[in-house]
């Protein structure tokens, strides 16, 4: 193990000889004893990479924005007058649906809801929050007497399973004690 972390570290202080920038340091898996796979991008590329990582406008939005203007109805965007700035609301309908990515939103039960290995502790309260967040705005928006829907990003695959779905939800009479009053 101890020619491992010195080969390791030599390698590592080569490298940084010869790219002229600074590297993550090397860190080993306590278990196996064996390095831990280093981030292949430098911290400012990092930076970028999580930069061009959108809250609007995503694929699975767009996906579900088409299939419910598909099925006639209208709706408006992002509005940050509601909990949580949902992202499609129907206000004739009373009638709400935000969109999740399942890494972001910890889908359970989902292949890309994963956690990621390095930072744990960092990712784990980070994706917490978000969890955190989603019910407390659920929960007001319910409060306001809202109905929401949630789709999950692996849920946009299929257009057609998705076009039954938000249907169901959105085509379905409201009732005449849920309508405002004048």
């Amino acid at each position: 193990m101890r020619a491992i972390v010195e080969l390791s570290e030599a390698a590592h202080t080569i490298r940084r000889r010869t790219n002229r920038q600074r590297l993550p340091p090397v860190r080993y898996n306590v278990l196996w004893k064996v390095p831990c796979m280093a981030d292949h991008l430098t911290p400012e590329e990092r930076s970028a990479q999580m930069r061009r990582v959108r809250s609007r406008d995503t694929k699975p939005e767009m996906r579900v924005r088409r299939v419910a203007h598909s099925l006639g109805t209208r709706f408006r965007l992002h509005r940050r007058d509601l909990p949580g700035t949902p992202d499609l609301v129907f206000p004739a309908r009373r009638k709400i649906i935000q969109v999740h990515g399942c890494f972001w939103h910890r889908h359970e039960g989902c292949r890309s809801a994963r956690m990621p290995t390095d930072r744990s502790d960092y990712w784990n309260a980070k994706l917490n929050r978000n969890v955190e967040r989603d019910i407390a705005n659920l929960l007001a928006l319910k409060e306001l007497s809202w109905d929401v829907l949630v789709v999950w990003e692996c849920e946009t695959g299929n257009l057609e399973t998705l076009r039954r779905r938000l249907a169901s939800f959105l085509l379905k009479p409201v009732s005449s004690n849920d309508q405002a009053v004048g």
